[in-house]
């Protein structure tokens, strides 16, 4: 067995803007919410390079093809929240990190990921697990071009 490369990373507080979306495939909702938001701010153009970070919200269930989906933007504290997207403020922590490529590979990925950690000297905590997108949205048409960091939320 490959043992995957894992990065330790302490994310620290920021303030993001969350869109929801619940359905069978709530992810393009929610991506779509925040990419109009995106281009009718401009907050892609100039010096600040946004971090894009998603995560189920609620999971899917045995039964069900519906699941909620919870996308964020980092927004700096001038941003304010428009329709229905809202800001909240994530407190950071600290991450067990594994990168990957290709949109189908991400359930073993977590899997992986979370194997690691039983390993580790860390244990999971309650904190959210994250999915943050590294290729830009635009460029990340073809699901196996995808390039994701997961975070896994640790303590020692």
């Amino acid at each position: 067995m490959k043992i995957p490369e894992v990065r330790i990373v302490q994310l620290e507080a920021t303030r993001v803007l969350a869109a929801y979306s619940f359905g069978n495939s709530p992810q393009m909702t929610a991506w779509e919410k925040i990419l109009g938001f995106v281009h009718s701010q401009g907050i892609s153009e100039g010096s600040y390079s946004p971090r894009f970070f998603g995560f189920n919200n609620p999971d899917p269930t045995p039964g069900s093809p519906n699941y909620g989906y919870e996308q964020w933007l980092t927004i700096s504290d001038s941003v304010q929240a428009t329709g229905d997207l809202i800001i909240k403020e994530f407190p950071g922590g600290l991450y067990a990190v594994l990168r990957f490529k290709g949109l189908e590979h991400i359930g073993k990925a977590w899997a992986d990921l979370v194997t690691w950690v039983e390993a580790s000297p860390y244990k999971m905590s309650n904190r959210q697990c994250l999915e943050e997108l590294l290729s830009t949205p635009e460029d990340s048409a073809r699901a196996e071009k995808m390039i994701f960091d997961l975070y896994l939320g640790i303590e020692k």
